[in-house]
């Protein structure tokens, strides 16, 4: 049975091909959360009049990979001390946040944020919060990085993530050796 999490920390486009790449995840959206209009758009969003945060919504088969084990990614692939920010990406459409579809993922989150505190020289600032409307991004932002990546915010941002990536996360990903 297939569960649903949903992660902000930073520009999806970030976030989507990590994700992508980890066992046990189907699928990987890229989309809106926590704001207070009906279907915004990338435009919308990045202008800051609808509050809501740029996300990633991934399907994921929790006898495969753990929702713990998400999060874990998650705090290694983005700078959850930051508010509002991601490297040179700035507002609160960037926001650190987790949006926790039930109360187990809740606690999880929790626990992870406690956990890994020590782990930073500074606080993490990613919010927690409850189950919200997620909406899809338009198509062009599907995959963004797969389909453009001599783009240069794919090759400057999203590329120097990938080698440190797989190498921090390599039992995790999809066709290594611990695999189910």
């Amino acid at each position: 049975m297939m569960e649903v999490a949903v992660l902000g920390g930073g520009c999806f486009w970030c976030l989507e091909p990590l994700f992508s790449q980890l066992k046990g995840v189907e699928q990987v959206l890229p989309g809106y959360a926590g704001g207070h209009t009906q279907q915004p758009t990338y435009e919308e969003v990045c202008h800051q009049g609808t509050g809501h945060i740029e996300v990633v919504q991934i399907r994921f088969d929790p006898e495969l990979i753990s929702y713990a084990q998400l999060l874990e990614v998650f705090f290694a692939i983005h700078d959850p001390t930051t508010l509002d920010r991601q490297g040179n990406d700035v507002g609160p459409q960037y926001a650190s946040v987790i949006f926790a579809q039930n109360a187990t993922q809740q606690q999880h989150a929790e626990a992870a944020i406690q956990k890994l505190s020590p782990n930073f020289e500074q606080p993490i600032v990613t919010r927690v919060r409850g189950a919200e409307r997620f909406w899809p991004a338009e198509t062009i932002h599907h995959r963004y990085y797969e389909q453009n990546p001599q783009q240069g915010y794919c090759q400057y941002v999203i590329q120097p993530k990938l080698g440190p990536f797989a190498q921090r996360f390599k039992s995790l990903l999809k066709g290594s050796a611990s695999e189910v």
